[in-house]
């Protein structure tokens, strides 16, 4: 029953469009040219082997279960799960669309890494937690016989919020949610801060919550590869290129109130080869769309948003890349070994790195500040304008600290509510979202990758009730806000 209801509901007819016998610059002299008709002939011939009159071996299957587009580390992580939880081994061909192998630009791998319990949003603990324990056990999970363990190189020094006087009240708040949910997380009187961590500067601060568990930072890349090994060993297909087309089906109806609206179903992805203007038509009957920055332009390819304004059909998925800066700096009388992520009131953030005294952070812009997001190059000025300040008066061994290198990446910024959007969309229904995270989806990218495998394998979450992300509220305005604390 499973694998009928995965399998797509078109026939198997697919075009080669595009697709090009041609080998382009070859000066093949005529003896040449003999051999290469000697061996077409033999290939023909019974018993001989056959050789394709050109190489397919780049191009994506015509056929998938599921395409998930965007191989990040949630992309990674459904696919993970899709395979994990399937009913039996090679039930599902999962194929995964990934623009850029090398993830130059990739969120996941130009994060700084951490993982924290310390939402205010019962689902985000929730995946944190899960999430938490995925990677305190990896090897469980992503274990291929025959070659080395992954190795996170996890840092458990937890996270260190900083509250004044006007977030204090929200912090206990905040807390108490934790706590509830099972979170190890202490309040900290600016008295019991100076004690524990004598390098701060407590002007300002009310009160402080720290992670005694659980949170900390951890190399991303790491975990990038090992899922990716992982999934490969599972039977996962990969492939570089871009998705440039949907091609679906529309029926229409009416909603209970007597309004049009127009169901879509996506039957086939198109995926541009990469340095190409081949592509390859992917017949399926799911598509997840892990796009991170960039999935509100395949939301775009599948129509989602074109409608008139103020409708279901009118709702575009507000996630766009907002570029963020990362640095690096030396101090020498910096704060010791144990220091933790420290979130300041002022919004900047830093910890350490490594064991030479090096230190990195950031500090997300205000909506006035915000960067370009057409290229990845850094403003050193930020830094010095706007965090450097902030830092020196909280640690002040940071007066002299000294900038040694940076980059930037992209959130997949959800300007709506800043949180998640978790499972299919309401009229284009076979396509799935994991995305707009805006800065937490590295570390809840297990608990994530497994909510959405639950609801394409099973109808339905079966761990984690994912249902406040869903695509509905940007349509309803029910925000799912974070209660920020400064």
């Amino acid at each position: 029953m499973l694998r009928r209801a995965l399998q797509p509901s078109m026939c198997r007819c697919l075009s080669t469009r595009g697709l090009s016998a041609r080998r382009g610059g070859s000066t093949l002299d005529w003896g040449g040219k003999v051999s290469e008709i000697k061996k077409k002939i033999r290939s023909a011939l019974p018993g001989g082997s056959w050789d394709a009159p050109y190489d397919t071996s780049h191009l994506p299957p015509e056929h998938a279960d599921v395409v998930i587009v965007g191989g990040g580390v949630i992309g990674l992580s459904v696919a993970y799960w899709l395979k994990r939880l399937e009913g039996r081994r090679g039930a599902i061909r999962v194929l995964v669309v990934e623009r850029d192998h090398t993830y130059s630009q990739a969120s996941s791998v130009l994060s700084v890494g951490g993982i924290r319990q310390q939402f205010s949003v019962p689902e985000n603990i929730q995946l944190s937690l899960f999430s938490a324990d995925f990677l305190r056990n990896i090897n469980d999970y992503l274990a291929v016989v025959d070659d080395p363990p992954v190795d996170l190189q996890f840092n458990p020094s937890g996270y260190l919020l900083l509250a004044s006087e006007k977030g204090a009240a929200v912090m206990e708040s905040n807390v108490k949610v934790q706590r509830q949910e099972g979170a190890k997380v202490c309040l900290m009187s600016p008295e019991q801060l100076r004690n524990k961590f004598p390098w701060i500067n407590t002007e300002g601060v009310a009160l402080a919550s720290y992670g005694m568990e659980d949170e900390g930072w951890f190399d991303p890349w790491s975990l990038l590869q090992g899922l990716r090994r992982k999934v490969q060993s599972m039977g996962v297909l990969f492939c570089q290129g871009e998705v440039t087309r949907f091609v679906s089906s529309s029926n229409r109806m009416e909603d209970a109130s007597g309004e049009e609206v127009i169901l879509k179903r996506i039957h086939e992805v198109h995926v541009k080869m990469d340095h190409s203007l081949e592509y390859q038509p992917v017949e399926c009957a799911i598509v997840i769309n892990t796009a991170g920055a960039w999935s509100g332009q395949i939301a775009e390819l599948a129509g989602i948003g074109k409608g008139p304004p103020g409708t279901l059909q009118g709702t575009r998925l507000p996630v766009e890349p907002r570029k963020r800066y990362v640095y690096i700096w030396h101090c020498p009388q910096g704060p010791g070994l144990e220091t933790p992520l420290v979130a300041d009131t002022s919004g900047a953030y830093f910890r350490r790195e490594g064991l030479g005294n090096n230190y990195l952070g950031s500090r997300s812009p205000t909506e006035e500040e915000e960067p370009d997001p057409g290229n990845l190059e850094v403003d050193h000025s930020f830094f010095q304008e706007k965090m450097w300040p902030h830092l020196a008066r909280r640690v002040p061994a940071f007066e002299t600290l000294e900038v040694r290198s940076a980059w930037a990446g992209y959130y997949d910024y959800n300007t709506f509510d800043q949180n998640g959007v978790v499972g299919p969309h309401p009229l284009v229904l076979n396509m799935y979202f994991a995305t707009g995270f805006s800065g937490h989806g590295l570390q809840q990218a297990p608990a994530v990758g497994r909510a959405v495998a639950e609801l394409v394998l099973k109808g339905s979450f079966q761990t984690i009730n994912l249902s406040p992300f869903s695509f509905s509220r940007f349509y309803l305005g029910e925000k799912v806000q974070e209660a920020s604390v400064s």
